[in-house]
């Protein structure tokens, strides 16, 4: 009984855990995002303004007496709490509207080209070098407004002879290689395991290929978990599963590897 109850409970529990991972993940991440942009770029920006706003006050007060600064100071401390208290979110506003404005900037020619440049010398650094371009990797692929298209998912013998992978298909052969080689090509995506933004394209021949009916998100899930999550339509039989596991052979096949 009590057995029993364990492994429904673990069941179970994964089986929820799956289902609220993924929203309390995303939470997560939304809320770090906010709270960096807050911190780097928000406090920072509130300083500044707290800073200019207490000059031009200062300035225009111009208090003369003793009494008259000491009543300035306690009004400007009185200032300081409000603004931590009611307008702390100018900083993170505006710090929106400024990357929205980098953003708006970069997307013109000159600012194309100045952002290029800026690139260049990153590359450059010593460290920066080794770690840039795989950020860069990772934020142009989750926030590129420019999509790859999928069509479908094949199966094709890569990287050798014998050993088949899991690609997507992403359009035609290039217009040389179609012309030179006589034949109806395929450029392929192959996804990498277990970070599928990454991995190679390759062109095949139409008829090197085999099409496999499951959709993008199972293939790609296929290749995030390294085959461990089987789209539904693919998965063997238990037998199967559990020889594999194993690393059993079935009679004959034993039998051939003997002889």
């Amino acid at each position: 009984m009590a057995e029993s109850f364990t492994k429904d409970f673990k069941r179970f529990f994964l089986r929820g855990l799956a289902a609220v991972l993924p929203t309390v993940l995303t939470l997560v991440i939304i809320v770090w995002v906010f709270t960096k942009i807050q911190q780097y770029a928000g406090r920072y920006i509130n300083t500044a303004a707290i800073w200019l706003i207490e000059k031009i006050w200062t300035y225009f007060a111009a208090p003369q007496t003793q009494a008259a600064r000491d009543s300035l100071n306690q009004d400007l401390v009185s200032f300081y709490g409000t603004w931590d208290m009611y307008f702390w979110w100018v900083g993170f506003i505006i710090a929106i509207i400024g990357i929205y404005i980098v953003g708006r900037f970069v997307a013109s020619f000159l600012g194309r080209g100045m952002w290029r440049l800026i690139e260049q010398t990153f590359l450059r650094l010593p460290v920066v070098k080794q770690v840039y371009p795989y950020i860069k990797q990772v934020t142009d692929f989750l926030l590129s407004e420019r999509r790859v298209e999928f069509s479908r998912v094949v199966a094709v013998e890569y990287p050798r002879k014998g050993v088949w992978s899991l690609g997507l298909v992403t359009g035609s052969g290039m217009r040389t290689l179609d012309h030179n080689l006589s034949g109806d090509l395929l450029t392929i995506f192959i996804p990498s395991s277990p970070t599928p933004f990454t991995g190679y394209t390759i062109t095949v021949r139409r008829n090197e290929v085999i099409d496999v009916p499951i959709n993008i998100d199972e293939a790609l899930r296929f290749t995030v978990s390294g085959g461990v999550i089987m789209p539904l339509s693919q998965q063997p039989s238990d037998a199967k599963i559990d020889q594999a596991r194993r690393g059993t052979l079935p009679p004959a096949t034993n039998k051939e590897i003997l002889e």
